[in-house]
């Protein structure tokens, strides 16, 4: 069961953060295996992968499974998030390749100049993300610190990520192609709630495949996904 402890920071006691500076993007790639598109943009994901001030992470999507390749990594959440942000912006553009940077910018995510004026866009020119997340997993559970200011409530999710998988595909518009995704998410928990100030979040480490984690803490639209405040890896990827 998720437990969440709103302490000071003064009682949380000395605990080692993940290594790293706090990363300045969130990136998300909504891609298909069976978009013709998508290729170029899952090779500028990987590149951004290996930036120290970006957590890059790629979302494949269901809705190309009808055009003869159902989608090997793909989930309907995904979908769902990527849904949600089109809402949110108010442009309803949901295709793919799309980067989502921070939750509030998107952009063609094969477009080199296009991701890096996004970037410029969502962070306003700084250097990191304002609200600050350390993160470690122990003892089976995900343990994250969570400090700053809050406009409004917002949650805090844990991505588990996969750091690289092959797939052939056999169908569809990119039928004999050997793709490979980096840092793909499997899966998408709310383990909490946080409303400012210092706050620590602890939830047992979800079953199923990872090489690590991601810890969010991002701002609502009603239930929809909306801006991201912070932002922490655990593990190397």
């Amino acid at each position: 069961m998720t437990r969440v402890l709103l302490l000071a920071l003064a009682l949380l006691g000395a605990a080692p953060a993940v290594a790293g500076e706090p990363p300045r993007a969130v990136i998300e790639l909504f891609t298909s295996q069976g978009c013709s598109s998508c290729p170029p943009a899952d090779e500028r994901l990987a590149t951004l992968a290996r930036r120290p001030d970006v957590i890059a992470l790629t979302l494949p999507v269901d809705y190309w499974d009808y055009l003869g390749w159902r989608d090997t990594l793909a989930k309907p959440d995904f979908t769902a998030r990527q849904r949600g942000y089109a809402h949110g912006r108010g442009d309803r553009a949901v295709f793919t390749p799309q980067m989502v940077v921070n939750g509030v910018t998107a952009c063609v995510g094969s477009d080199e100049a296009a991701i890096e004026r996004a970037i410029e866009r969502a962070t306003g020119g700084r250097p990191a993300l304002p609200v600050t997340v350390r993160a470690r997993a122990e003892g089976g559970l995900v343990r994250a610190e969570v400090e700053g200011a809050a406009a409004a409530p917002a949650g805090v999710w844990l991505l588990s990520v996969v750091r690289s998988r092959e797939v052939t595909i056999g169908k569809g518009e990119n039928r004999g192609r050997a793709a490979t995704y980096v840092n793909v998410v499997r899966a998408v928990t709310r383990i909490g709630e946080w409303s400012g100030g210092p706050a620590r979040v602890e939830a047992p480490i979800p079953e199923g495949e990872a090489d690590g984690y991601v810890v969010l803490v991002q701002s609502l639209r009603g239930v929809k996904p909306a801006e991201i405040l912070g932002a922490a890896r655990i593990g190397d990827f």
